[in-house]
């Protein structure tokens, strides 16, 4: 039988039978080029420590450092083709390859630097995303409070390997996902940039629309919107809670439990299209978030919340406002308004009164529509680069279980130089 169609069990899944499974200590060095202690005073480096980690991306970042002045723990020396491996909180599992030439750059023990040799880097790079990968690092946490992996345990893990062609062919296509990837995810960073831009100029008059000239009136939020208090009395149990980034959400999808009363009739009950303001702060939101309920036909929230509706609706776009709270443009009057009350999390004392006479300038209710359409499609430019960047995760994630088990093959040109 050919041996490439007959398997072998790793980590209780199969792959090909010509793989070699070996531990990382057996394909590359770890943590083996370190700075000397008696490294002259004066010699000047750039250090990355866990602080200069964007725990999203993990895109590496720098200061410069003095070794007379560095840190004890400043001692592993980075090169270009290295993997660096955070083995601690809060970037736990987070990989970077370093791709281009660099010098002098050193990482904080917070790191495991992974020299690879008789694997191809990219390779090892791409399998440290991998599911087998992860449950090995669960295998080797320590510490309850702050889970870590040492960083000499980092040689245990182990790696199945197909040969060394097929290792750079893999590498290559799951790299070509990454290359789209991060293409989508600049061209989505731009367009947000963008939208940001549109909604600071258009919904504070700075920039008009292509006919509209018409002087932008004054007002109350108290004009144009009315308070709702109605109460629960109907039996309502779909709660939810305003989260700044994601608008109204399931308080069970929110905190995973329940967070309730067992008694729901004092809660108010909100109606599509209603708004709500959340006091409490949050990242991104310093002054709290007023969104719209657009997902449930009603819902019921706590009556911490200031909850309101559009007295004519064809004075006031609802599609208007959800874009202009959505720019945080209460911001600058909730600060002479606002104070940080006595309760948990941050929740600030904003009385419905004070809310409710705060001033905003607004355009004609045509002008209103246009430039909610404008944001409108901004928004759906972004949510199609959204789906688009999910796809080619998912496509990718689907690569890897496929490639990096071996359960389908890449067909290599041995005649290829």
């Amino acid at each position: 039988m050919d041996k490439t169609k007959r398997t072998k069990t790793f980590q209780n899944t199969t792959i090909p039978w010509d793989w070699e499974v070996k531990h990382f200590e057996n394909i590359a060095d770890i943590d083996k080029k370190s700075l000397k202690s008696n490294t002259p005073k004066d010699y000047e480096f750039d250090y990355i420590s866990l602080s200069d980690v964007d725990s999203n991306d993990f895109k590496v970042e720098t200061t410069k450092q003095v070794f007379a002045n560095a840190p004890s723990r400043a001692r592993r020396v980075v090169s270009k083709g290295d993997i660096l491996m955070s083995t601690v909180r809060p970037n736990l599992q987070g990989f970077t390859f370093i791709e281009n030439n660099v010098s002098n750059l050193i990482a904080s023990t917070g790191f495991a630097v992974i020299s690879a040799r008789e694997v191809i880097n990219s390779y090892l790079f791409q399998y440290l995303f991998s599911s087998a990968i992860k449950r090995q690092f669960h295998q080797l946490l320590v510490g309850s409070n702050y889970p870590a992996i040492n960083s000499s345990d980092v040689k245990n893990l182990k790696i199945p390997l197909p040969p060394l062609p097929e290792q750079k062919a893999i590498a290559q296509v799951l790299s070509t996902w990454d290359t789209a990837i991060q293409k989508t995810e600049a061209l989505l960073a731009q367009k947000e940039l963008r939208k940001k831009w549109l909604m600071q100029q258009l919904l504070t008059g700075k920039k008009r629309l292509k006919g509209f000239d018409a002087k932008w009136r004054e007002v109350r939020l108290s004009d144009l919107f009315e308070r709702v208090v109605r109460k629960n009395i109907e039996g309502n149990t779909n709660v939810i809670t305003i989260s700044a980034q994601r608008g109204f959400v399931r308080q069970t999808d929110f905190f995973n439990k329940r967070v309730a009363s067992e008694t729901l009739d004092n809660y108010f009950l909100v109606k599509r299209g209603e708004f709500c303001y959340n006091k409490s702060y949050s990242n991104g939101y310093p002054w709290g978030a007023t969104k719209r309920l657009n997902d449930f036909e009603k819902a019921v929230v706590t009556t911490l919340y200031i909850c309101f509706k559009i007295k004519s609706i064809s004075e006031v776009s609802g599609d208007y406002f959800e874009q202009f709270f959505g720019a945080n443009l209460l911001d600058k009057g909730l600060t002479q308004i606002a104070h940080e009350g006595g309760r948990a999390h941050g929740l600030l004392n904003v009385t419905p009164s004070d809310f409710f006479s705060l001033k905003i300038k607004i355009p004609l209710f045509k002008e209103q529509t246009a430039i909610a359409q404008v944001l409108q499609a901004a928004d759906k430019e972004i949510e199609l680069i959204n789906a688009r960047t999910a796809q080619l995760r998912e496509q990718k994630k689907g690569l890897m279980e496929e490639l990096l088990t071996g359960k389908k093959r890449m067909k290599i040109d041995n005649n290829k130089s």
